[in-house]
């Protein structure tokens, strides 16, 4: 099969491996781009506030992120600029490149010469480009965990489906009770618990 052929894999998403900084320049304007790898809305907000201090004196700060395997929730701010031109266009370059879990923040100091939508579009667009291109782009596996509670008795039988599936033990306990984390690709988790549901003694708590 020729790899542009290849099947995309559900349970596996990109994102990027570390932060980066860039600067554009165009008529006077300068411009300074961030990227960070992120998990949820509060890391966000959290360097959203930081970089309002840090640059306080700056005509704009304008960014865009996306989160999750799917790219949902997605936001795209223009910070003032006129509707479309700022956020939009550096969202775009998430889009365009595949990448989630991410936030791009494109700081702006006016030069004294107005771009126009189509400057302030490239601008931006091009301002998250520069920073995104230093960014390593990486995999990242969605998984999902199972606990499984279950008697002695049924050790042998939970064990032997753990050996066939090949999940990640996260965590064990082997007692009168015992009790197993299990981690696997979520596109396999339906079938991991359903194979464990059925097995006499085993009950699956908050799953």
């Amino acid at each position: 099969m020729a790899s542009s052929d290849k099947i995309a894999d559900p349970d596996v998403y990109r994102t990027i491996s570390k932060e980066a900084q860039a600067g554009f320049r165009d008529k006077g304007s300068k411009f300074i781009a961030y990227a960070y790898p992120v998990r949820n809305e509060e890391e966000i907000k959290a360097i959203v506030d930081r970089l309002r201090k840090e640059y306080y004196d700056a005509t704009h700060i304008c960014y865009a992120w996306r989160l999750g395997p799917n790219g949902d929730p997605y936001r795209a701010n223009d910070d003032g600029e006129p509707s479309g031109t700022a956020g939009r266009p550096i969202l775009g370059q998430l889009l365009s490149r595949e990448i989630s879990d991410a936030f791009v923040a494109v700081v702006r100091y006016f030069g004294g010469t107005k771009l126009g939508v189509p400057g302030l579009i490239n601008a931006y667009r091009e301002s998250a480009a520069l920073v995104l291109d230093k960014c390593p782009s990486v995999e990242r596996v969605v998984e999902t965990d199972i606990t499984a509670e279950f008697s002695y008795m049924s050790m042998n039988d939970v064990m032997r489906v753990v050996k066939e599936m090949q999940p990640t033990v996260i965590s064990q306990q082997f007692d009168n009770m015992c009790r197993i984390v299990l981690r696997i690709r979520k596109s396999s988790g339906e079938a991991l618990h359903k194979r464990l549901s059925k097995i006499e003694g085993v009950s699956l708590p908050d799953n």
